[in-house]
């Protein structure tokens, strides 16, 4: 078991938990994780995206000038690909760019991630944040108090429960709050500090292992 100490919102250590190896402990697959975020950001697109073709702009309802004899090329409609204001050719029309991938991948690349972060020094676990109301001020003094710089982009992972933890974290700059609910491979990778409640660390080695 890998063992991590447990800090409170003041940087003092509490107690030393053990965190499950297999979902803290595992060699990071990084092709796992590499298809299960692109996969996720993929899924987040909205496929909204068009453009008109010939049958659909404006104008050209006639033929711009006779068939023969003037010596230029023959021209049917000024609403053609190749005049300006014409329609455009194989152009993007609204579609889904959802992805598939299946349950096994999703849950191996959140174990490697999690291990990733433990490995590298980036995972921080704070026994809880109890703020008694919302506090922007006290939210960053947390962050500063486990040693975390303003300049580092952090992901702070709380229980659904903890409205004023969220209410305290998502104003300050290159923070990220979620609820555990919310996790995913993307959203626990794209940070320089990864900080878990314990009980949200406790969570994720019972789900994912």
């Amino acid at each position: 078991m890998s063992k991590i100490s447990v800090k409170n919102v003041e940087g003092a250590e509490v107690e030393q938990t053990e965190l499950a190896d297999a979902v803290y402990g595992i060699e990071p697959n990084i092709p796992v994780i590499h298809q299960v975020v692109v996969c996720q950001d993929s899924c987040l697109r909205q496929g909204t995206h068009k453009v008109k073709n010939r049958h659909e702009v404006s104008g050209g309802g006639r033929k711009p000038y006779r068939q023969k004899g003037t010596g230029r090329a023959r021209q049917g409609s000024t609403r053609a690909p190749q005049w300006v204001g014409g329609g455009v050719v194989f152009g993007p029309t609204p579609r889904t760019h959802n992805k598939k991938i299946n349950n096994k991948m999703v849950k191996l690349a959140m174990r490697s991630v999690l291990s990733g972060k433990l490995a590298d020094g980036e995972l921080y676990v704070v026994d809880n944040f109890d703020f008694a109301e919302p506090s922007t001020k006290a939210a960053k003094a947390a962050l500063h108090a486990l040693g975390i710089t303003d300049d580092k982009r952090v992901t702070v992972v709380v229980n659904d429960e903890a409205i004023n933890a969220y209410l305290s974290f998502r104003n300050l700059d290159n923070v990220t709050i979620i609820a555990d609910v919310e996790a995913t491979s993307r959203l626990l990778i794209d940070n320089k500090a990864l900080v878990l409640a314990a009980d949200v660390a406790k969570k994720f080695g019972e789900v994912l292992a």
